[in-house]
């Protein structure tokens, strides 16, 4: 456990730092993540998010993300897919606008236990990005991310943790691998640091509520971002 703790901590301090010029916000997600075994080795996958504005005054982002995954066994997942991102946004004197984004991804999990008790994950992701912008032409970009995530179980002596409380960390990393110049001139993108607890009701439902803390590399001004989650697992 402490190995792993170390590696979260190791992974969220290099994804964090400081600037000079950051504004602060305030805002909530919920999000349902949905993964559904069709046979042994094929599944769907099934990820839904609403994000709110700044101060929660509005729903800033919702998002669809549908996939098709290929299990090769337990420990390893394939997963191809698409998402429908789309921002809209609330001006005092303008018009409401939604801007849309497009992606394709592919993506590789590796899931093993961490101190016999601790369920560890490790997310991959490569994204082809075909975003919209105001005023300009649509823009292609890829990003890369990596994302560990460790549940550990408050029950004691629980090999196979199928019900009750837990604590889940995590921590993502996003990095700009193509048109960086056009996006925020950097290869690092965003960091999300994230804490939360958790009950576990059956081994098919997670439910949990937490804090992540979002930090964004802008081209001309950074953000710090403070968010409420509450999401939804479910696995059938």
């Amino acid at each position: 456990m402490r190995n792993s703790l170390t590696f979260l901590a190791l992974i969220i301090l290099f994804g964090a730092p400081v600037y000079a010029q950051t504004q602060h916000q305030n805002s909530g997600w919920l999000f349902l993540l949905n993964n559904t075994k069709i046979t042994d080795k094929w599944g769907a996958y099934l990820d839904v998010q609403v994000r709110s504005a700044d101060d929660w005054a509005n729903v800033r982002n919702f998002l669809f993300r549908p996939g098709i995954t290929y299990y090769a066994n337990g420990k390893n997942e394939l997963t191809l897919g698409y998402l429908l991102n789309q921002t809209f946004t609330h001006m005092d004197g303008a018009a409401d606008n939604v801007l849309t984004e497009h992606r394709i991804w592919e993506q590789y999990v590796y899931k093993h236990k961490a101190a016999t008790t601790i369920i560890a994950q490790h997310r991959f992701r490569l994204e082809q990005r075909f975003i919209e912008r105001a005023g300009s032409d649509q823009l292609f970009a890829q990003r890369f991310r990596y994302f560990a995530r460790f549940i550990i179980p408050l029950k004691k002596g629980a090999k196979n943790f199928e019900e009750g409380l837990f604590v889940a960390l995590q921590n993502e990393l996003f990095f700009n691998v193509q048109h960086k110049n056009e996006l925020n001139g950097s290869l690092f993108d965003q960091n999300r640091a994230y804490a939360a607890a958790g009950y576990r009701l059956n081994k098919n439902f997670d439910i949990e509520a937490g804090y992540l803390n979002q930090s964004i590399k802008g081209l001309n001004n950074n953000t710090s971002n403070n968010v409420v989650q509450l999401a939804l697992y479910t696995k059938f």
